[in-house]
C-alpha cells in the first residue's frame, strides 16, 4: 500500500470512528433547506484534515464543511473530503452513509478511499492500480441491458412534481429491473464498482461527494459521461455512470427519452 493511500485510509477510519461515536445522539442544523450539518460532520472533518495535513502539510485541503470552494486547485495536490456523505440517513438513524477521501493531482483524481463505518467496508483505488474492497480486487458487473440492471439515483429533496428529475426517475423505473435512491453518492459509486449496482445517475452532487468514488469506479472498469452525454467533468458533477458501455448508452437514452 502506498504511503498516501495508507494515510487516507487511516484518516477515513478515524473519521468513521467519530461518526459511530456520535450516532444516535447528534443535534442537526440546516445549512440550507434539506441540507443538514451535524457535530459529527464537523468533528469528522477536523480529525481527517489534521491527520492528512500533518503528513502532507504542503497539500491543499477541500472539505464539505465550512466555506468550500469547488473550483480548480492552485496546482498543488489537493485532498477532497466529505466527512459524512449521507447526512440525512445518519440523522435519521438509517444505514448508508460514509467517509469519502479523494486526492487530486495535476487536475486529475489519482486516489480514492470510501469507508462505511457500519459495515467496516473500505473501498480503495489508486489510478492505474485497480480498485479494492477490504484488500480484495473488485470490478463492475457485466450487465449490458437496462431491464437487467439495478440503478441508483441522486437528486435533490426540494423538487416539485413537475421537475425533470421526477420524469427521469419514472422513465428509468419503467425500464430498469429496479431503481434505488439510497443517500450516499460515494457508496453508490462503490456499489457500481463492486457489481452490487449496475448504474447510477446524479443531478445534485458536489465534487467532495464523488472525488473518491470516481477513481474507484474508473479503476473497476466503469463508464462515465456528463448528464447530457458529454465528456465527464468532475467540476460539473452531474453525470451518468454504468458498469458497461452498452448499459451506459441505454441508461443515457432512457433518461433523455431517446429511442
Amino acid at each position: 500500500m502506498s504511503e498516501r493511500l495508507e494515510s487516507a485510509c487511516q484518516a477515513a477510519l478515524a473519521g468513521g470512528e467519530i461518526l459511530l461515536r456520535w450516532a444516535g445522539k447528534i443535534a442537526a442544523k440546516e445549512k440550507a433547506p434539506s441540507d443538514l450539518v451535524t457535530q459529527a460532520d464537523v468533528e469528522s472533518q477536523e480529525v481527517i484534515e489534521r491527520l492528512l495535513l500533518s503528513s502532507y502539510p504542503e497539500y491543499e485541503f477541500l472539505g464539505e464543511e465550512g466555506n468550500p470552494d469547488e473550483g480548480p486547485s492552485s496546482g498543488k495536490p489537493r485532498w477532497i473530503v466529505d466527512p459524512l456523505d449521507g447526512t440525512m440517513n445518519y440523522v435519521h438513524g438509517l444505514a448508508n452513509y460514509s467517509v469519502s477521501i479523494g486526492l487530486e493531482e495535476e487536475g486529475e483524481m489519482v486516489l480514492g478511499v470510501v469507508y462505511d463505518p457500519l459495515t467496516e467496508e473500505l473501498f480503495t483505488a489508486i489510478k492505474g492500480k485497480g480498485a479494492f474492497l477490504n484488500g480484495k480486487k473488485i470490478q463492475t458487473s457485466e450487465v449490458s441491458k437496462l431491464n437487467q440492471g439495478l440503478i441508483a439515483a441522486s437528486f435533490g429533496n426540494q423538487i416539485t412534481r413537475e421537475a425533470p428529475e421526477v420524469e427521469h426517475f419514472l422513465r428509468v423505473l419503467e425500464k430498469a429491473q429496479g431503481v434505488r435512491r439510497m443517500g450516499s453518492a460515494a457508496l453508490n459509486l462503490c456499489y457500481v464498482a463492486s457489481g452490487r449496482l449496475d448504474g447510477y445517475w446524479a443531478t445534485t452532487t458536489h465534487l467532495w461527494d464523488i472525488a473518491a468514488g470516481m477513481v474507484i469506479l474508473t479503476e473497476a472498469g466503469g463508464q462515465w459521461s456528463g448528464f447530457d452525454g458529454e465528456p465527464f467533468d468532475p467540476l460539473v458533477p452531474h453525470f451518468i455512470a454504468a458498469s458497461t458501455e452498452p448499459l451506459h448508452q441505454a441508461l443515457t437514452n432512457c433518461l433523455h427519452d431517446r429511442k
